[in-house]
């Protein structure tokens, strides 16, 4: 007897040792497969929605359900925008006083504009020396401005 206890103490649980205590594992019930499997009902009880047929994911019992109680999405998003970076000319004139040849590189140095995206140039503020831009779009006035000024304007 004593043996016995003392092999018992010395061996070691694995895992492929381990099993459930009994009854812990009860197969789920199977309803609605026919009176075969459960008794006259099938498992389902008696009477109502679910004793009858499926109901959907999300069904709320016939109220109003939350995809229709959100408010919709409205308007028009235009996937073909073309979206600019604003910069105006008095701003290009502080940065670049004596003036000369203007590229979105240079505006990018500056900090004015970030790099990798269209630069469009506006007509706010007042420009004083000449100054040749290179960009991708302008204003009527910023044009104005900048021809008045003795400079051009170009596209890249």
């Amino acid at each position: 007897m004593a043996d016995t206890n003392k092999q018992e103490e010395g061996r070691v649980i694995r895992l492929h040792d381990l099993r459930p205590a009994p009854g812990a594992k009860k197969a789920k019930t199977r309803v609605g497969r026919g009176e075969a499997s459960k008794g006259k009902t099938a498992g389902r009880g008696t009477k109502g929605t679910k004793a009858r047929n499926r109901v959907r994911p999300g069904f709320e019992g016939g109220q109003m359900p939350l995809h229709m109680r959100l408010p919709k999405l409205r308007g028009f998003r235009n996937p073909n925008r073309v979206e600019y970076q604003p910069v105006n000319v008095g701003r290009i004139a502080e940065l670049f006083p004596a003036g000369g040849t203007v590229t979105v590189e240079d505006l990018v140095a500056k900090g004015a504009v970030r790099k990798g995206r269209l630069v469009k140039v506006l007509g706010g503020g007042e420009v004083t020396v000449k100054l040749d831009l290179t960009v991708d779009a302008w204003s009527n006035s910023a044009k104005e401005k900048v021809e008045a000024a003795g400079g051009t304007l170009a596209g890249r």
